[in-house]
């Protein structure tokens, strides 16, 4: 299992209830989750063969900033 964390600007349960259809649907993510107490707002993504930059093509897809940790 390979895990990536990313630094978003997803910071609230709206953002997360936005993004969870693009996350849910993108193969090879089995799991992942929003910090948004951290102030990286810092999203982890389990799964295997993951790659960043399907994580960050993803989430910019819903809207959202996304940088690698």
């Amino acid at each position: 299992m390979k895990t990536l964390k990313f630094t978003t600007n997803i910071n609230c349960s709206n953002c997360i209830k936005t993004i969870s259809p693009f996350l849910n649907e993108t193969e090879g993510i089995t799991k992942w989750s929003v910090d948004t107490d951290n102030p990286d707002k810092t999203l982890t993504v389990e799964g295997e063969d993951l790659s960043a930059s399907t994580v960050i093509d993803t989430v910019e897809d819903a809207g959202f900033n996304i940088s690698i940790k």
